[in-house]
């Protein structure tokens, strides 16, 4: 069987990806997505559905069984992999963060030698920081101190300072409040919108509302069927 020509204007293309335990149960199956820039997708459906596994997919953080992953019309080689997680950045449930202050957290990723062009612009950061409602002093608290909450506003911030191309989102703000959960997603859509990049996000939530606040497109689980949402622009 002759494979499909890529579509020139997508930047990640996952075919009919399936993933199974070792006992050779199916997690997933089947399951297509191509991302352009622009895009914003929500990933909705029942837990035990597939849903992070597939995200996780997206990111070249676990293997799968079955399928095909392309990013920006090519398979993805090895040695290619770290500048992939430079241009593809995915966003954890739980933020992972090091011990020190909030600002040695931002600086972490760029100390990589993939990201060493990408400036760490304090201006722009302060910027983000105001509309977080958090002063420029929040900078020098220390990550062992922060709420949860706090810890998942600093993991947006070091994923935003990367521009990746396209963020991959799970469920971000379930362990925020509602008023940082609407400041989160501000953020979001002021980066979508203020990049020059013109980047893509694809974000896990089990909120319907959200989904059709941040979305202009929903995948539902465990069938990954894609629909637009009403209403968006």
């Amino acid at each position: 069987m002759n494979e499909a020509p890529s579509d020139p204007d997508c930047l990640l293309e996952a075919r009919q990806i399936g993933r199974q335990t070792s006992a050779g149960q199916w997690l997933i199956r089947d399951v297509s997505l191509s991302v352009h820039p622009g895009d914003r997708i929500a990933i909705v459906g029942p837990t035990g559905s597939g849903k992070t596994l597939f995200l996780r997919s997206l990111a070249m953080l676990d293997e799968f069984q079955e399928g095909d992953l392309q990013f920006r019309g090519a398979r993805l080689k090895d040695k290619q992999l770290p500048e992939f997680r430079s241009q593809v950045v995915y966003l954890q449930q739980r933020p992972v963060l090091i011990e020190g202050t909030v600002e040695d957290n931002l600086k972490f990723a760029l100390q990589f030698q993939v990201n060493q062009n990408k400036s760490h612009n304090i201006t722009s950061i302060i910027n983000l920081l105001n509309i977080f409602d958090r002063p420029e002093s929040f900078l020098q608290r220390q990550s062992s101190a922060l709420s949860g909450g706090e810890g998942q506003i600093v993991a947006l911030l070091r994923a935003l300072i990367l521009s990746p191309q396209i963020l991959l989102l799970d469920e971000p703000t379930s362990g925020l409040d509602p008023s940082a959960t609407e400041q989160f997603e501000s953020i979001i859509l002021k980066w979508l919108t203020t990049s020059d990049k013109t980047p893509a996000l694809v974000w896990i939530t089990h909120d319907h509302s959200q989904a059709q606040r941040i979305a202009r497109q929903i995948m539902t689980f465990p069938t990954g069927t894609l629909s637009p949402v009403q209403g968006s622009n």
